[in-house]
């Protein structure tokens, strides 16, 4: 076990140990690569991208989500038990809305009798319906319908905001929709809730492998100056056919070039119902996914139990819970974490199938919190959407319990003149970081015997050594950074330059 004791000078056991780990790494870096340019970029540890070694009792822990409680009853006559493919936006500080499918009973994929709703928020967290006339009903001639009549779109309608540096006032929200009869068609709408189909002929056409009855995604990625789109498709594997993800890319939202199928390096192959994949709103450019992993034939509940809740038959024979992904772009999802991220939890209404479907995006919902939405009780009178929530940057941390563990990076160049630290420790814990040069020798000042032993909970902290925290002469040097901690979490870090504003949204 690696003795890292805060608080006391380096053992000798803990110097031979990490003089060993630290010639390894030199000795990998000089094999092989360039220093990784972070800029002044937030990293999250959420991969091992930056990370060179482990040791002592330190990992990579999943978070746990926190239960928020319901957020909004799908109980509109309209909407109902086959309500699903959500998805969250903030077009403005005070404003977020949410966009779902509305369908009471279930039917074809694509039909007329599927919708596509809106719901709004002051703060992510209280939901209501706009009293809209767009598409007004007998029962209802003030409702929150913003699409009908248009099928097949209101199947799958998933919108986004388009972040490209120069977009037209009237194309500010852009969507893509549709099944695979159709293909994907594109859309535009100057206020997220009038919208116009881009053209008549599909950005994407039908194709066999193409299944498209999922919630295709889009995005403008900044990290390759391109829009990006992830779509559902169909691999083949031994005898299998999985739900699987394949991508597109287009430089005008209105050509689109398919870059293939995506990959999960070594992890297995399991159906991935929806992909949900978004550039993170505070470090766009890492893409993450909640994404809804379906067990078919995978049954729970018993003929009887589905019965007494009023289960649609056709629905409780199989059973999901949502998965944790990530991608740095390309055609390359990285699965460090195969573990549930969320599971159905207690109660079989829980249980049926294509329930626990998370919405598309994550926001922040408080100073120290981003929430995001999970679809419950598919198939059920009582279908609603549940909150769920995170500390900001919280989707996994760099772990180490009381006895004590230890991080390496990789050789890496920053811009900045300031560490800042999202991190967490116990009472008795704590955590230091010490800069190294590119071969693992510790830069005077910034040493282990220099770092301030740091306890406490932050998000946006300033890291020291010996009270100094001005970095500006290290800004394009290979550098590495050695996390030393003890009952604590380090969730994310990054290099700003003195006097930034923090963000925390």
């Amino acid at each position: 076990m690696l003795d890292v004791t805060l608080g006391a000078d380096p053992s000798m056991t803990r110097r031979t140990l990490f003089s060993t780990m630290l010639s390894a790494a030199a000795a990998s870096a000089q094999q092989s690569r360039e220093p990784i340019d972070i800029g002044s970029r937030r990293e999250l540890f959420v991969d091992r991208h930056l990370i060179e070694a482990i040791r002592g009792e330190g990992a990579l822990r999943l978070a746990t989500p926190v239960d928020a409680g319901p957020a909004l009853a799908l109980d509109r006559l309209w909407e109902g038990a086959f309500c699903g493919y959500s998805t969250v936006l903030q077009p403005a500080p005070n404003l977020y809305r949410l966009y779902y499918r509305g369908l009471p009973l279930s039917g074809q994929d694509g039909d007329n009798g599927e919708v596509t709703c809106c719901a709004e928020s002051a703060d992510g967290i209280r939901w209501t319906r706009p009293q809209l006339d767009l598409f007004p009903r007998p029962d209802a001639p003030r409702n929150n319908i913003i699409l009908a009549g248009a099928a097949p779109c209101s199947h799958n309608f998933c919108p986004f905001l388009d972040t490209r540096p120069v977009v037209a006032n009237s194309e500010r929200y852009k969507a893509v929709a549709g099944v695979n009869k159709s293909g994907l068609f594109g859309f535009v709408s100057p206020d997220g809730l009038r919208w116009r189909k881009t053209s008549e002929q599909p950005i994407l056409p039908p194709q066999a492998a193409y299944a498209f009855d999922s919630q295709n995604v889009a995005f403008y990625s900044e990290r390759e100056q391109q829009y990006v789109l992830y779509y559902r498709t169909w691999r083949k594997i031994g005898a299998t056919n999985y739900r699987w993800v394949s991508r597109a890319v287009s430089a005008d939202f209105a050509n689109w070039t398919r870059a293939g199928e995506m990959t999960y390096g070594d992890a297995p192959a399991e159906h991935l119902y929806t992909n949900q994949t978004s550039a993170y709103f505070r470090a766009p450019h890492l893409y993450l996914g909640i994404c809804a992993r379906f067990l078919p034939g995978r049954q729970v509940l018993t003929p009887e139990q589905a019965t007494q809740l009023r289960v649609d038959p056709k629905y409780f024979q199989d059973c999901s819970d949502a998965v944790f992904v990530t991608s740095r772009g390309g055609n390359t999802y990285t699965r460090t974490f195969l573990d549930a991220f969320l599971r159905p939890g207690v109660g079989f209404e829980n249980w049926v199938s294509r329930s626990n479907y998370p919405a598309l995006n994550v926001v922040p919902t408080g100073l120290a919190t981003m929430s995001f939405y999970v679809n419950r009780n598919y198939g059920q009178p009582t279908a609603y959407l549940r909150r769920y929530e995170l500390r900001l940057d919280g989707f996994a941390s760099f772990h180490a319990g009381y006895q004590g563990g230890e991080l390496l990076t990789q050789p890496f160049t920053m811009q900045g003149s300031q560490l800042e630290l999202n991190y967490s420790t116990s009472a008795a814990g704590g955590l230091r970081v010490e800069i190294l040069d590119a071969a693992g020798t510790p830069l005077p000042g910034f040493s282990l015997a220099d770092a301030t032993d740091r306890v406490g909970d932050e998000i946006e902290g300033t890291y020291r050594w010996k009270g100094v925290s001005d970095l500006s002469a290290l800004r394009g040097r290979p550098l590495r950074l050695r996390f030393v901690l003890k009952d604590a979490d380090v969730f994310a870090f990054r290099f700003i330059s003195a006097g930034a504003p923090t963000r925390h949204a």
